[in-house]
């Protein structure tokens, strides 16, 4: 008998565990993504605007979640 079909035949049922685990990677590089991309930062900010001009945040407020915003980009 083949020794990699032994082993594919032995780890078969660990497979929905690597099934999650790829999925969790997949999800995490988008939300990495969505964070610190141009296109995603730019996204969020203009959230903020948006949310200042229906009067949800303050100007103050806004300030802030933008300092978190580039905070994280310059932590990364």
């Amino acid at each position: 008998m083949n020794v990699g079909l032994l082993t594919t035949i032995l780890t078969l049922p660990y497979a929905p565990v690597r099934a999650v685990t790829a999925i969790a990677e997949i999800l995490l590089r988008q939300a990495e993504e969505e964070l610190y991309s141009p296109a995603g930062v730019r996204r969020q900010l203009e959230g903020l605007d948006e949310a200042v001009a229906r009067g949800e945040l303050s100007e103050s407020e806004r300030q802030a979640a933008e300092d978190e915003i580039l905070a994280r980009l310059t932590n990364r």
